[in-house]
Parts: C-alpha cells; sequence; structure tokens
C-alpha cells in the first residue's frame, strides 16, 4: 500500500505547489520532478504487484488489469512533462500566456495526472465517477488555457457534453447500487467493484441492462465514441499540444478502463439469461461504428491536430470493437493496443507541437518541407504515422493482427469492414501527412528547440513490442485477459 499512497500523494502535493509557481523555469522543474517521483512510486507499485498478485485496501485494488495502465499513465506523464518544459517556455516567451496562466497549467496538468491515477486504482463505482468528473474540470481550464474565442468555445463545448455524458454515467452508477442493495447483506459494499463482481451472477439483470446503457453513453462520451465525440477534435486543436498528448494517450484509455470493468460486472449478470452478450455487442457496434466514421473523418481534416484527434477516435473505436468481442485473442490485442496507441499518439502529439511551431501554425496547408527544414521533426511525424497506421514491424501492427485475427475466427463477416476502415485511415493519414514531410518548405521557415528524446523513447518501445513482448508485461497482460475474458491467451 506504501507506493500506492505515494502514487496518489506526489501529484496532489505537486498540484498545491505548483499553484503558487508563476516562474514556468522553475515551475517545468518541479513539475518534471514530479512526474518522475510518481513514475518509481508506479514501477515499485508494479513490482509488488507481480510479486503479490493482488494489491488492496483502503477502497483501492490494484490488480493485473490497471496495474500496467497505472505504470503507462506514470510514464506518458513523465515524458509529456520533458516535452511539456520547454514548450511552454516557448508559450510564454511569444506572449500566449501569464504568469497566473503558469500556475494553472502545471497546477493542473498534475490534477490531471492525480484524477486519472484515483480512477485506475479505486475498488469504489463512486469514487471512479467522482475521479473521471475530477479529470473533467482540470481539462477544461487547459483546454482554455490560451483565452482565445476559439479555446473557450472548445472548453465549453467539452464542459457540456462531458458534463452530460458524465451524468448519465452517474444514473448508471445509481442504478448498479440499486441493483447491489437487493442482494448485499452490507449496503455500504454497494459500490465496491470487487463485491459486486464476486456477486455479479445474483445481480438483477433487468437493471444491470438499464444500468450497462447508460454506463456506456456516460463514459462513452469521455472515450470519444461517436456520436458522442464531437467535444474531441475542438479540445485537441485549441489546448496546449502538452494537454493533447495526455488527453489522447491516457484519458481516453481511463474511461474505457471504467466502461470494460462495468461490463464485467453486467456479463455476470447476464450469463443466465437469453442475452448473455448484450454488453459486448454494444460495445462492438458503438466500436466499429466510431472506427469507420473516424476513418472517413480524417481525409476532411485542416487541423493537424485536429486530425489526429480522428486518429485518436479511430483507434479508441477499435479497442471498444475488441473488448465487445470479447475471448482471450482479443481481449490480450485490445489490452495491448491501449499500450502502444498511447505510446505512439503521445508521441506523434509532441512531434505535432514541435511541427506547428516551426511552421507558426497548425494548418496542414501551412506545414511543409519538415524533413528539410529539422530532419529530425520531420523523420519523427514520419515514423509516427507509419506506427500509427499499423505498418511492421511496430507494436501498433502486432495489436492490430491479433485483433483482426480474432474478428476472422468468431465474426469472419465483419473482418472486411476491419480492413476497409484500416485502408480508409492509411490513406486518409498519408494524404495529409507526405506534403507535410517532404514537401517545399516556405521561404524563411528555420528550425526551432525541440526536445526529441521522449519521441524517440516511445517510438523505440513501441518498435520493441512489435518484435518481442517482455515476459513481465505479457504475464501483466496475460493475467489481466484471464481476469476480463474468464481464460488465459498464455
Amino acid at each position: 500500500m506504501s507506493a500506492l499512497i505515494l502514487i496518489l500523494l506526489l501529484p496532489l502535493a505537486g498540484a498545491l505547489a505548483l499553484a503558487f509557481v508563476s516562474s514556468v523555469r522553475w515551475a517545468g522543474w518541479i513539475n518534471l520532478g514530479v512526474a518522475a517521483l510518481t513514475l518509481a512510486a508506479a514501477l515499485w507499485l508494479g513490482w509488488t504487484v507481480a510479486a503479490h498478485e493482488v494489491v488492496a485496501g483502503l477502497h483501492f485494488r490494484v490488480d493485473a488489469f490497471n496495474v500496467y495502465l497505472v505504470v503507462l499513465t506514470a510514464f506518458v506523464g513523465l515524458t509529456t512533462a520533458i516535452f511539456s518544459r520547454p514548450y511552454m517556455r516557448h508559450v510564454c516567451a511569444n506572449a500566449r500566456i501569464s504568469p497566473p496562466g503558469v500556475r494553472i497549467y502545471h497546477s493542473m496538468y498534475q490534477t490531471f495526472m492525480l484524477t486519472m491515477l484515483v480512477a485506475l486504482t479505486t475498488d469504489n463505482l463512486g469514487v471512479l465517477w467522482v475521479a473521471v468528473e475530477g479529470a473533467t474540470l482540470a481539462t477544461v481550464l487547459l483546454v482554455s488555457l490560451y483565452r482565445t474565442p476559439e479555446a473557450v468555445e472548445a472548453a465549453w463545448k467539452y464542459f457540456i457534453l462531458c458534463g452530460v455524458g458524465i451524468a448519465l454515467a452517474l444514473f448508471g452508477t445509481v442504478l448498479t447500487y440499486f441493483a447491489a442493495q437487493q442482494v448485499l447483506a452490507d449496503p455500504t459494499e454497494g459500490l465496491t467493484w470487487s463485491v459486486l463482481y464476486a456477486d455479479a451472477a445474483a445481480l438483477d439483470p433487468t437493471v444491470m441492462r438499464i444500468a450497462f446503457v447508460f454506463l456506456l453513453v456516460g463514459y462513452g462520451t469521455k472515450v470519444g465514441l461517436v456520436p458522442m465525440h464531437q467535444w474531441l477534435p475542438d479540445a485537441h486543436s485549441e489546448g496546449p499540444t502538452p494537454m493533447s498528448a495526455v488527453l489522447s494517450g491516457l484519458l481516453l484509455n481511463v474511461a474505457l478502463y471504467a466502461v470494460v470493468r462495468l461490463k464485467m460486472l453486467v456479463d455476470g449478470s447476464l450469463a443466465a439469461t437469453d442475452t448473455p452478450h448484450l454488453a459486448g455487442a454494444l460495445l462492438m457496434g458503438f466500436g466499429l461504428i466510431s472506427f469507420l466514421v473516424a476513418g472517413l473523418f480524417l481525409h476532411r481534416q485542416r487541423d493537424i491536430k485536429r486530425m489526429f484527434s480522428y486518429s485518436s477516435i479511430e483507434h479508441m473505436g477499435l479497442m471498444t470493437f475488441a473488448f465487445g468481442l470479447g475471448g482471450p485473442l482479443a481481449t490480450f490485442g485490445a489490452l495491448l493496443h491501449m499500450l502502444v496507441h498511447s505510446l505512439t499518439k503521445s508521441a506523434i502529439f509532441i512531434t505535432v507541437g514541435h511541427a506547428a511551431h516551426i511552421a507558426g501554425t497548425q494548418s496542414i496547408d501551412r506545414i511543409r518541407g519538415l524533413i528539410r527544414t529539422q530532419p529530425a521533426v520531420g523523420w519523427s511525424l514520419l515514423l509516427g504515422v507509419v506506427a500509427i497506421a499499423g505498418f511492421p514491424p511496430f507494436g501498433v501492427f502486432a495489436s492490430e493482427f491479433l485483433l483482426l485475427t480474432a474478428t476472422i475466427q468468431t465474426q469472419p463477416w465483419l473482418s472486411v469492414a476491419l480492413l476497409g476502415g484500416l485502408a480508409v485511415a492509411c490513406a486518409g493519414l498519408f494524404r495529409h501527412v507526405h506534403p507535410m514531410v517532404y514537401g517545399t518548405p516556405p521561404e524563411g521557415q528555420q528550425p526551432v528547440e525541440a526536445n526529441m528524446l521522449p519521441v524517440m523513447i516511445h517510438l523505440g518501445l513501441v518498435l520493441w513490442l512489435g518484435l518481442a513482448i517482455p515476459a513481465l508485461l505479457a504475464g501483466w497482460l496475460d493475467r489481466a485477459t484471464g481476469l476480463i475474458a474468464g481464460s488465459h491467451l498464455l
């Protein structure tokens, strides 16, 4: 429990301290230090879970499913903090934010990390809801950081749409609590996930069906599932780039994690009914629609960050589809895809931040010749897109291959839609990226100070995971697969 307590106390202390630091230089270093300590605590927790399988207490629970997401969240939080330090210096040098904005940014960054880590580690569905709502509020302040009319509009859209979604999730949580009260002897345990999971077969299936619909739509809004996705492209395009990296790389994972945890309860409740796969069918439907629609919208984008936000919607739809498909192969592939997508997409957004600084704009039509102006940025963007498009030998190819194989085995007629969607999305990405990387640079375009270390680390890890998955990670993923799908893959 010591590691778990540290994981939560460190970002809390960092958020409180950074609320009083106006110096962008010192705030950047403090933010980086807190993120590094949080990662160290997360690795300690991971080692403990590897030895004992479950760490539980004080209404928190860490098992094979969430431990790798905790480590991933802390790791991406650190690498993004490394990128954030010079990025925010550049933003302040251009007078885009004031000293109060520096305090808001760094304090909300750590608050955002705190809420995601609480959501991942809590064993209480009520605390999970509060944590996801807290992440929403922290992100609203980050989206509106630049205080432009577009940024304020995007923040309001994000707040309203996700506020409605989280309200629906609250109603679904209340219905779950109502179903638990009819079964559990101790009413105070009505929102404890581990207790509900143990007694899932006794929960009222009718109530759980209704609850899951509200929970899926509510948390699905945070995942970015179509048609509840409208907030996501605006939030990415108007907020600071480090926020886009953690939003796309981490927050969407947390929301999907919540959906899968709740699906496990519903599956147990409906196992003996005539609709045992209702939750999976809903996930497959929402996931496939999101995957296909986002792939088409990639072709219509004119803003580079909006384009990659639709790529995030596409991949979250693919993961949702895989979890709905079920079975050990699809579940293992979905868990692996959560990991490699987070690493790849956060690397891409870090590179996009540098590309936007080089060109002085986020407009795709005006970003040209990156590989000539600053080869490190141009090559990083190209390799990032190659990885996220699913080309071998990167890890995204491995996870998508597992998902496609599982689909062919269980629902072969849907494999055509998956292959078509992947081809459309790939074409949409390279249609825009090719001129940005290889086009003729505008006259006077100059390189900028760029820290590409986080990008190199992320893409190197994604390449490694495409070639070989470390035994410890494979063990975590296999145990999580057994917990979610009821059987192991390895």
